[in-house]
């Protein structure tokens, strides 16, 4: 089995650019030259930092989970079950609250 071939500059760019706009986030806002007065990042020196990251750090995080022992960790149970906002509502949808 061949490894994956790393991403290039390009769809890096894109991907950074598709989750950014998923968030809400227009790097056309940006300037497209330095402000040494407001010291405000350039669109470049922003897509440079964060294809970076994206290239580097994800990969090491990725695979991270809470620490298991015999029975769940609190940290895992937190992070698999987070507490429901409205229980009652979402036991009424899933038919437990027909159970009791």
């Amino acid at each position: 089995m061949s490894q994956p071939q790393p991403p290039t500059q390009e769809q890096l760019d894109a991907y950074i650019r598709t989750r950014l706009a998923l968030a809400g986030v227009d790097l056309a806002l940006l300037p497209e030259q330095p402000d040494p007065e407001t010291g405000v990042p350039t669109r470049d020196q922003v897509l440079r930092s964060l294809r970076s990251f994206v290239a580097a750090t994800p990969a090491a995080i990725s695979g991270w989970a809470p620490p298991v022992s015999a029975a769940p960790a609190a940290a895992y149970t937190q992070q698999a079950a987070p507490p429901l906002l409205y229980p009652s509502i979402t036991e009424a949808w899933t038919g437990k609250a027909d159970q009791r």
